[in-house]
């Protein structure tokens, strides 16, 4: 198909037209498709659930393969569940799954939107779990090889947010192996909201559809679950990631402000703090926007179309937050989504 929309398959609901739409529905067609592309050098944009992705008004130029795979075979493998999922198959489809199959370790990403293929990319995370804490490979095309391959999660390269898929376009995800755990029961629970909401301790458990529907219902409360009446959930999600500093970074940012910033303290001695708290308190209130676009009136790192936005109009808001947050605290927010034919600050395009 040429010259097709890419607008309708973004979560933003914002972006040009590809040069070239291709729909693949399982592993072959995606193999086929990617070749084909590269074989004619044509460039490359492989979408799925459009829910990380900001696109240019005016489009790609080049060869957009969306992935329409699906499926789920799960066996049992010694005390644990191997779930081996196809890269289209909608994530949270799989969550609400492996909570009805009493399948433990998901159910903290529950309402995540986008694909399963997608989830290694940004090694998503929410309410104190993160996927690489359950993959345990992944199948992708290797672009140089002309091959597939199975990558380990301990090849994955998975930080914060972060992953080997991230750095490179050189792998593109058919399919995920997850290893789950068969029990009524979460995984201990670490978000001081959620357990909170569940009456739980730290590090406690509690029922895998409870566990679930809390997390459903905090994700509504910030706009978090894609609903069609609500324009606070036309978005990325978060648009930007909390910040990882150095401890010396750390102190200078403490030494600013009459009140201590949030801190969380990794395994590497960085500290993570809050992007929302930084931006609210740089002056950016929830609501806040121009030109058909604002920050979600439900969560401050939610950067929203309204219906009548524009890339351009999104990306002019995003600058102004990255400026504002870096004057008053020395501090360069990085977005989250993944950026195609726009640039942001030091962020290039692809």
């Amino acid at each position: 198909m040429s010259d097709a929309s890419l607008a309708p398959l973004t979560t933003l609901g914002l972006g040009g037209p590809a040069a070239t739409l291709v729909t693949a529905a399982d592993a072959a067609e995606i193999v086929e498709a990617v070749r084909l592309a590269d074989a004619t050098g044509q460039p490359l944009l492989v979408l799925a659930g459009g829910s990380n992705v900001v696109v240019a008004d005016q489009g790609f130029r080049g060869t957009v393969v969306l992935v329409r795979s699906s499926g789920v075979v799960a066996a049992r493998r010694g005390d644990g569940i191997e779930v081996t999922v196809q890269a289209g198959h909608d994530w949270d489809a799989l969550v609400a799954e492996a909570v009805a199959e009493h399948w433990s370790g998901l159910e903290c990403l529950s309402g995540i939107p986008g694909s399963t293929g997608a989830t290694p990319i940004q090694n998503v995370g929410a309410y104190g779990a993160e996927v690489a804490e359950t993959l345990l490979d992944v199948t992708a095309y290797d672009r140089v090889e002309d091959a597939v391959v199975q990558l380990a999660a301990a090849e994955c390269g998975f930080g914060y947010r972060h992953s080997t898929f991230k750095e490179t376009d050189r792998y593109v995800v058919l399919s995920v192996r997850f290893r789950l755990a068969p029990q009524l029961v979460s995984q201990p629970l670490r978000y001081g909201e959620l357990t909170r909401v569940l009456g739980v301790p730290a590090d406690g458990t509690a029922p895998l559809g409870d566990v679930r529907e809390a997390v459903l219902g905090l994700r509504r409360s910030k706009g978090m679950v894609l609903d069609p009446d609500d324009p606070d959930t036309r978005s990325v999600g978060s648009f930007f990631t909390n910040p990882v500093l150095d401890p010396d970074v750390f102190a200078e940012l403490e030494a600013r402000l009459p009140e201590a910033p949030p801190r969380w303290e990794g395994a590497d001695g960085r500290i993570k703090t809050s992007a929302a708290w930084l931006i609210e308190r740089a002056g950016f209130r929830r609501g806040y926007g121009r030109d058909g676009v604002a920050i979600s009136t439900k969560h401050t790192l939610a950067l929203t179309n309204r219906g009548d936005g524009t890339t351009a109009a999104l990306l002019s808001l995003a600058e102004e937050i990255v400026a504002g947050v870096r004057d008053k605290f020395g501090v360069t927010l990085v977005p989250e989504p993944r950026l195609v034919g726009v640039e942001l600050s030091s962020v290039p395009a692809v």
